[in-house]
């Protein structure tokens, strides 16, 4: 192993204490899409004591950052972070079902982790620029602040904006537990595309519905007949995707739609028609073809709910992202890097958490309690073919995130580390959500992510900076696969805004403190 490697590895053996810190910090912090505000605070911070330059804001997004770090003349590598957590999903780090100190069961919680993901990469970037500098090895690294992946919203706005441009090499890494896709890399089959919109319906003519009738002298009158209302269209829009999904494209290809109904208008039940309803809806198909075909039966039945309730339609994208772009030879070193670090690995602190999780559930504590795959290596083939066979033939992208924006920009690898995750026992039917969330949390189970991660990203950023060979011909490769008629534009304009001025959730302060704007209510959290 080179010197400038195990300068890295020594930097994060030296770190972990530190590190475990780092994650259980931006765990707790839990922010949700486009709301988060400590947690982006924390990582700048965290890179400017490193000695990088960074904006804030960027993109016009006011929770992302780029981040530079250069010295001497060289390649210019890439990583990023995520920290956004998932409403909903408020867990305790703790080993019985209850959510953090303060909080409602419906405030936001990691489930990813997104927390190992951005503490882990930074821990790569960190011990490269320690290995760069004891070394003397010239180079630009770049690491992104990249809010909102759970709506997948900023990647395609960097890109689009310019960020990604120059860039020799990006890594992008997920802690993952979905066989086959456990402690690899992707090698053919990347994520696919993903569309996201927000149909909002606004009756902000009601008294044009019809007359007030009889003999009241008020339109709004309680007996009047009245303009069905904004909620009127939401839900016929609702009901009417609902009866339309299965004609929407043939029952193959692992496409998915799911709707997410945003808090607005009045929120309160008054004989009003209600002015504003909006409904977002998140599509994840293979191909830019199959979300098409979707996309035209969500915008025909918005427009027939709005008409049905006499209100205007507004359409607004969240995210709308190309289908990922493999890159073998950048596959081949992460994962030859990956193989010398090796898989994470619980000791008998993590066991003992993972017994007493399952004695709270009534089950025998198993001898090796955590799933096998989080502990073994999986080869990029072996993955793929594994894959390959849960989808048709002619399938060629499969889920969705969107680090698949950076595959056009410049050559990317997709790393994955396994989180922790428990073995089921014979029959048992599978643990419910609140454990995946709380091992994410507990420091002695999901350490040993970060710092797999970290030394990963780091020795293979060193590999990229030191040897031209491999970077020119990771680009031949990236240039082969998009290039020509091969080319797939962005889906959206330039001049695109992040829908940050929407609705979306979030923690609130008030006369009554701070809390998640669903507080605790005993009735509800019991």
């Amino acid at each position: 192993m080179s010197d400038p490697k195990k300068l890295a590895l020594a930097w994060v053996e030296s770190h972990r204490e530190q590190l475990s810190q780092w994650h259980r910090t931006i765990w707790e912090y839990a922010e949700p899409a486009w709301r988060e505000y400590r947690s982006a605070a924390w990582f700048v911070a965290r890179l400017r004591e490193a000695g990088f330059e960074v904006e804030e804001g960027s993109g016009g997004m006011p929770t992302a950052f780029a981040a530079r770090w250069s010295q001497g003349t060289g390649p210019c590598v890439a990583g990023y972070a995520e920290y956004d957590a998932v409403p909903g999903n408020c867990q305790a780090a703790a080993t019985t079902r209850k959510p953090r100190e303060g909080l409602s069961p419906y405030a936001p919680g990691h489930t990813d982790p997104h927390s190992a993901l951005g503490v882990g990469a930074l821990a790569g970037i960190l011990a490269t620029q320690h290995a760069m500098r004891e070394c003397a090895i010239g180079g630009t690294l770049k690491f992104f602040g990249e809010p909102a992946e759970k709506v997948q919203g900023s990647k395609l706005v960097h890109g689009l904006k310019g960020y990604y441009d120059g860039l020799d090499a990006i890594i992008s890494y997920h802690p993952f537990y979905m066989l086959p896709l456990c402690n690899t890399v992707r090698w053919d089959t990347h994520c696919g595309a993903y569309y996201s919109r927000i149909y909002s319906f606004i009756c902000d003519e009601s008294e044009s519905w019809g007359t007030a009738g009889g003999a009241s002298p008020i339109p709004a009158s309680h007996s009047a007949a009245r303009a069905p209302g904004a909620n009127v269209a939401l839900m016929s829009m609702f009901n009417s995707t609902k009866a339309t999904i299965e004609s929407m494209l043939a029952h193959s290809g692992g496409w998915s739609l799911n709707e997410a109904i945003l808090t607005a208008g009045q929120a309160t039940a008054d004989n009003l028609p209600a002015h504003l309803a909006q409904i977002n809806y998140a599509w994840r198909a293979p191909d830019v073809p199959m979300a098409e075909a979707i996309l035209a039966v969500l915008d025909r039945n918005a427009e027939h709910a709005a008409a049905i309730a006499h209100c205007r339609l507004v359409k607004r994208w969240v995210s709308r992202t190309r289908p990922g772009v493999a890159n073998h030879a950048l596959a081949e070193v992460t994962y030859r890097n990956l193989a010398a670090v090796g898989a994470p690995r619980y000791d008998a602190a993590a066991i003992a958490l993972a017994h007493e999780i399952q004695t709270n559930l009534g089950l025998e504590p198993m001898a090796a309690p955590f799933l096998p795959a989080c502990e073994s290596l999986i080869e990029p083939l072996e993955a793929e073919r594994q894959l390959r066979l849960q989808m048709p033939a002619w399938q060629t992208n499969w889920t969705s995130d969107d680090y698949v924006e950076m595959t056009w920009y410049a050559p990317t690898v997709r790393l994955y580390v396994a989180r922790p995750m428990l073995a089921s026992p014979e029959g048992h039917a599978g643990y419910p959500a609140w454990v995946s969330n709380a091992l994410g949390g507990l420091s002695a189970c999901i350490d040993p992510t970060v710092q797999v991660a970290g030394k990963t990203i780091a020795t293979t950023l060193l590999e990229l900076l030191t040897d031209p060979a491999l970077l020119a011909r990771a680009r031949r490769e990236f240039e082969a696969r998009t290039g020509g008629t091969k080319f797939l534009a962005p889906l959206l304009p330039a001049d695109f805004v992040p829908p940050i001025d929407y609705r979306w959730p979030e923690y609130a302060t008030t006369a009554r403190g701070t809390d998640w704007w669903i507080p605790a209510c005993p009735e509800l959290d019991a």
